[in-house]
């Protein structure tokens, strides 16, 4: 039995390095809570709050018998030590805002979760990381672009109107793809 492992972690900001599972916690409906925003608070930034958050990715092949099963297990999580909000800025509101970062994560874990367990792995040929990768990447790149564009679309939450609508619009996608749920 051949079993090949490759394990791709990205970060949402400046981290590069595995970091302890102390320093983490996996997505769950909001779980998030000020607590968590154990950074120190770049007071030179004009936004009030920062959320670090990505996906946890990895697979592996299984031969038995000639068949060949994708194992793969994907996470989103929202790193501790890289998330922080500025004194006086701690408010249920912003907080919110803050959840739907990493709704958005979550909605990129499944959906990448959903796209794995369509695929045909016999397809793969000699080069099945190449393959997987690509869907990690376009993934994660809809991920990043998602984002921006939240921020970007509720002026950092500031625009309460086009924030409310995202996050109903958040719920909705994710409701949409709950089967892939971890």
């Amino acid at each position: 039995m051949k079993f090949f492992l490759f394990i791709a972690i990205l970060f949402y900001g400046t981290h590069f390095w595995a970091q302890e599972e102390i320093d983490k916690i996996f997505w769950e409906k909001d779980g998030l809570t000020w607590v968590n925003f154990e950074a120190e608070p770049d007071v030179s930034s004009a936004f009030h709050a920062n959320t670090s958050a990505g996906l946890s990715y990895s697979w592996g092949l299984r031969s038995s018998n000639g068949v060949i099963e994708l194992e793969y297990e994907i996470k989103s999580y929202f790193n501790k030590k890289g998330s922080w909000v500025k004194s006086g800025s701690k408010n249920e509101y912003l907080l919110k805002h803050e959840q739907v970062h990493f709704d958005i994560t979550e909605l990129h874990a499944r959906k990448l979760r959903k796209k794995l367990s369509e695929i045909n792995v016999n397809a793969f040929g000699k080069e099945p990381r190449e393959v997987l990768n690509n869907y990690y990447k376009a993934i994660e790149k809809e991920r990043s672009l998602m984002q921006q564009k939240y921020d970007r679309e509720t002026n950092h939450s500031l625009n309460k109107n086009t924030q409310l609508k995202w996050q109903e619009y958040v719920q909705r996608e994710l409701s949409k793809y709950e089967s892939t749920s971890v």
